[in-house]
This record gives C-alpha cells, sequence and structure tokens, in this order.
C-alpha cells in the first residue's frame, strides 16, 4: 500500500479538483433551465484523475530514487 500512495492521492485530487473547478466556473454560470450531461462529466473528471493519478506515480517515483 506503501508503494500507492502517490496513485492514489494524485487520483483523489485530480477528481475532486476538477468536479470542485466545474461548479465554481462552469456551473454557476449556466441557468437552471439548461440540460447537462452528467455522464460526460463525471467521465472527464475520471480521466483527469488517471492523469493526476500518472503525474502522482511518476512523483513518487522520482522521489523514492
Amino acid at each position: 500500500m506503501k508503494n500507492q500512495v502517490g496513485i492514489i492521492s494524485g487520483f483523489i485530487l485530480g477528481v475532486a479538483g476538477f468536479l470542485l473547478m466545474f461548479k465554481l466556473i462552469f456551473l454557476d454560470n449556466v441557468p437552471p433551465s439548461d440540460e447537462l450531461a452528467p455522464g460526460i462529466v463525471v467521465f472527464i473528471s475520471i480521466l483527469n484523475g488517471l492523469v493526476f493519478a500518472f503525474i502522482g506515480f511518476q512523483i513518487q517515483s522520482s522521489i523514492v530514487k
């Protein structure tokens, strides 16, 4: 479990950061009558989480070496 700290923390940071920024930047400017596709938002947040997990893995492996 110790070797996956960078991956897990990067994924959580990526998903939570994207959803927070999406809410602050995009949802506040959209009127409630507009339809949004929640599946796309979740899919993009998971992709963003995977990118941040990769970055976290790279940082952790460079620190350990």
